[in-house]
């Protein structure tokens, strides 16, 4: 049973409103509520307790799943992996940020949670930066391994702060709040997070305990850090080690899981391709220390024979399950072929569940039926998936459910926290970052690198789908070894060039790692959004008309989210400035 996420708490919450009330000299003597006295926070004991609250923020802190670490909504929704899903007076306030009509003026608070909740995380590491600064019982030794823990939970809140937002304001535990509001709008957030990370890498020890950060998970995300600003050699160099030497944090050697199916089980939590994620606990008195942030993701109206029983939201799109089509060589179709009529995934769009439907024959990418719950195809332990029935509105979002991060049957009340309004609360660890990513990104290097090998990205890129390709993990018929549909897939034989390969990395994460919540800011950085965004409103608004039509991504806006008009109202604009096009 997991147990280590914490409760949250509001360190700085507690902080803003003793700085801003007028207050008579008595009430100055009086200890604020929920806070902590410096030297209750002065041991190695409270500071760890200050650190795990800075943990509990990568979970969200306000109860918001918008504000989850697995960008459902922002990477995945709005990376066109899925749709919304439901229907539409359902979580409205999605309707125009999937649309890409994203406000500043948000109703639902969706963007404002967003960076309150990755502030908070900033604010927290930095409160244990300043609790170890001021600390005389701390150990050297406990002291740099506490202080690189909490640099590299900031440098992660300040990297997802970056590639939502790009203007944002950076500042580290010796700026006093009274300082907050001189510091510049778009500081240089890599030049911070660079350095939080490496501090992390070069003093952090390689195994730090299940559900810490480690050596290893602070190179992967600075190499990955390297990648987005393009310093590729940089990058390549980090994603070598890590890959060579990385281990997790409770010290399995770096590896590919045999079955696929297994990154997504809560039993299997804390395994060889973990290499930063995101721990879940049950039966704490509070389901936020679950999956909270996937409650909606669950097909709908299931009843007792499908999980969650709720909501119907994350929907796989069309094209993404289209894009799971191969040729007869077992190769995905890099030419964009898979929407083509003659390529296109059979579902069963506008069929009634009791009307009669055949499953699609064709080739396919195994990695479909462990990524998006279809018609007639084995859903987990639980049932065949059933179709419209357990699709809210099918006119509106599509006939597919989400199918990874999915609780099992077998697992239910154990693996699952039912104490609240719905039983949709999983407790699995989410993986931010696993290694089938970091060894696609250390293609990408190898590829864009001076002195890089189009090889070594083929060793990479293959040695995924390979793990893929293990027919032995295959989504089975129900008691039965026969395979659930027409998997075809290879391996490639090799990289004529770097455009080839280019195509096939990109290609590739998109089968890998579809609904983890990637593709919009994999898109974003290699500069195609417009491009690839724009394709897939055209397809997808053929068939899902309400949702779609008439939607477009503004090339040199939709790029970035904008900054919420509440943090720009509370400061100044001399502090935030709006991003471009809003």
């Amino acid at each position: 049973m997991k147990t280590f996420k914490l409760k949250k708490t509001s360190l700085l919450l507690g902080a803003l409103l003793l700085a801003s009330m007028s207050c008579s000299d008595e009430f100055l003597q009086v200890a604020p509520t929920d806070s902590l006295a410096d030297s209750q926070v002065s041991t190695k004991a409270g500071i760890d307790g200050l650190l795990i609250g800075t943990y509990s923020a990568l979970n969200g802190v306000f109860g918001n799943r918008f504000e989850g670490p697995n960008h459902w909504a922002t990477g995945s929704v709005v990376g066109g992996d899925a749709n919304k899903g439901t229907d539409a007076g359902d979580y409205s306030s999605l309707n125009p940020i999937q649309r890409y009509e994203a406000s500043p003026v948000d109703p639902n608070n969706d963007f404002n949670n967003l960076w309150r909740g990755r502030y908070e995380g900033v604010s927290r590491a930095n409160k244990v930066l300043s609790a170890i600064a001021n600390s005389t019982e701390l150990t050297a030794a406990d002291a740099t391994r506490l202080s690189g823990e909490a640099r590299m939970l900031r440098g992660h809140f300040y990297f997802d702060l970056k590639k939502h937002f790009n203007n944002i304001v950076v500042f580290d535990e010796t700026v006093a709040p009274e300082d907050l509001a001189t510091l510049p709008n778009n500081g240089d957030a890599w030049a911070i997070i660079e350095s939080d990370l490496q501090y992390a890498y070069d003093n952090l020890p390689a195994v730090n305990g299940a559900g810490r950060v480690n050596k290893w998970a602070a190179g992967a995300l600075l190499a990955k850090a390297k990648l987005y600003q393009q310093k590729f050699g940089e990058a390549k160099d980090l994603f070598d080690d890590v890959i060579e030497n990385g281990v997790t944090s409770n010290g399995l050697k770096y590896d590919l899981l045999d079955d696929y199916a297994q990154i997504y089980n809560a039993e299997n939590d804390n395994h060889a391709e973990a290499v930063f994620d995101v721990e879940s606990a049950n039966n704490t008195g509070n389901v936020q220390n679950a999956n909270a942030f996937d409650d909606l993701n669950y097909p709908y109206n299931t009843g007792p024979d499908g999980p969650g029983n709720c909501c119907g939201f994350f929907q796989p799109s069309f094209e993404m399950a289209n894009s799971y089509r191969t040729g007869a060589d077992g190769l995905p179709l890099l030419d964009k072929s898979y929407n083509n009529p003659e390529n296109v995934v059979k579902n069963d769009f506008g069929l009634e569940a009791d009307e009669p439907f055949v499953e699609d024959d064709g080739p396919l990418d195994p990695r479909i039926d462990h990524a998006i719950g279809r018609r007639g195809i084995p859903y987990l332990d639980w049932i065949e998936h059933p179709g419209k029935a357990w699709i809210r509105s099918q006119p509106y979002a599509g006939p597919y459910s989400p199918k990874k991060y999915i609780y099992y049957r077998s697992q239910e009340n154990s693996f699952t926290d039912g104490s609240s309004w719905t039983r949709g609360y999983a407790t699995m660890n989410y993986t931010i970052i696993r290694f089938a990513d970091v060894l696609l990104m250390a293609a990408e290097a190898e590829i864009e690198a001076p002195g890089g090998s189009l090889d070594k990205a083929l060793e990479y890129v293959n040695r995924v789908r390979r793990r893929a390709a293990n027919s032995e993990h295959w989504v089975k018929e129900y008691d039965s070894d026969e395979n659930a549909a027409n998997y075809v897939i290879s391996e490639y034989t090799s990289f004529p060039n770097a455009d080839f390969a280019r195509d096939a990395v990109r290609f590739e994460r998109k089968l890998e790692l579809s609904g983890e919540g990637h593709r919009f800011f994999d898109l974003v950085r290699w500069g195609v959004a417009a491009e690839e965004l724009n394709e897939y409103l055209d397809y997808e608004s053929t068939l899902l008309v309400t949702k779609f039509g008439g939607a477009s991504f503004v090339a040199g806006k939709n790029e970035y989210f904008p900054i919420p008009q509440a943090q720009i109202d509370i400061t100044g604009s001399d502090v935030l400035q709006q991003n471009p096009g809003y």
